[in-house]
């Protein structure tokens, strides 16, 4: 090979690996995480986030928090709103905005006490972990942020690492009641990556991070935004249903009071997109997000399907992105 190719071909590793590095990625594994979609999403967000018409976003239901992530790296953004009805997430964000340092501190006595055991050891360490991790949270103030948050964030992020498939649930007590993930020794789940810890805690300086329900989004908007809605989905089949992210299940009449908070935005100039599941997955004559959205565009864009008792039923499936764009 000629030397100057060889040269570009090295020059072209090197920035490869830096942009790399510098990518922020979701620190929680999170059901329903849009990582696996983003290359499709990037065709899908409005052209006015790169001519910098917008500046501010708003993510009501923020999860893992892929979007945002993927957004805030690309486009020149001023401000953005992130919510979530779970006050163990919002609590963890904010910690991670905030006092990510003093946090790692601590998720580094967890990992290093856990990776240090054996498999069955491990098992033991994880249920121990969980059951104070559920009667802490009764001497937690949620409401003001205050040094009791930072090993909490730290513990909700190590038992994210280790439950089983990043799965977060609650029961109807509000405990969370996730089993242990299972993992072989060689294959053990890196509880703490401090360099996206500290790349994700930067880039979440410009946001304003609240526990609030999606439908007080519209008082919050002030300026012409982006929003996009990646709420639990409708179950598009009993073995696939999961919506349980909270004490309170996310069922067809929210899905309703959702559509309305849409149109509310839309009539008021912002940009709007949302996913959810494809109910003709499972039976094509069931139009209900086609009949909702009618007034919108909606696409239909190809994905994993993780959330199922039955493996086989696990797979490629469609979902609807639905924009107001």
């Amino acid at each position: 090979m000629p030397l100057f190719l060889r040269l570009k071909l090295r020059t072209v590793s090197k920035k490869e690996k830096k942009d790399k590095e510098k990518t922020a990625k979701p620190f929680l594994k999170w059901v329903g995480g849009k990582s696996q979609l983003l290359s499709t999403f990037q065709k899908l967000y409005p052209k006015e986030l790169k001519k910098e018409t917008i500046q501010h976003y708003c993510e009501p239901f923020l999860g893992g928090g892929a979007v945002f992530f993927d957004i805030a790296q690309q486009f020149n953004l001023k401000s953005a709103k992130l919510f979530d009805i779970n006050r163990e997430l919002v609590l963890t964000y904010k910690v991670v905005q905030k006092d990510v340092d003093l946090m790692m501190e601590f998720l580094e006595r967890y990992s290093s006490e856990y990776l240090a055991l054996t498999i069955d050891r491990q098992k033991e360490y994880y249920y121990e972990f969980r059951t104070n991790y559920n009667h802490q949270r009764f001497q937690i103030d949620y409401n003001r942020y205050n040094e009791n948050w930072i090993p909490r964030a730290a513990q909700l992020i190590f038992l994210n690492k280790t439950c089983f498939n990043g799965l977060y649930r609650v029961n109807q007590k509000g405990e969370f009641n996730t089993p242990s993930g299972v993992y072989k020794k060689q294959h053990n789940p890196k509880i703490l990556n401090e360099p996206n810890l500290k790349q994700t805690s930067k880039i979440l300086s410009i946001a304003d991070i609240e526990v609030s329900s999606f439908s007080n989004i519209e008082k919050e908007i002030k300026k012409t935004s982006f929003i996009y809605f990646d709420p639990p989905y409708r179950p598009i089949s009993k073995t696939a249903s999961f919506t349980n992210y909270s004490e309170k299940n996310f069922g067809d009449p929210l899905q309703l009071e959702l559509a309305q908070v849409f149109e509310n935005l839309d009539k008021k100039g912002n940009f709007v997109m949302l996913s959810n599941s494809d109910p003709k997955n499972e039976n094509k004559e069931d139009s209900f997000f086609d009949d909702l959205y009618k007034n919108y565009n909606i696409k239909r864009v190809a994905a994993n399907r993780v959330i199922n008792s039955k493996v086989s039923k696990r797979g490629k499936i469609s979902e609807i992105v639905v924009r107001n764009y």
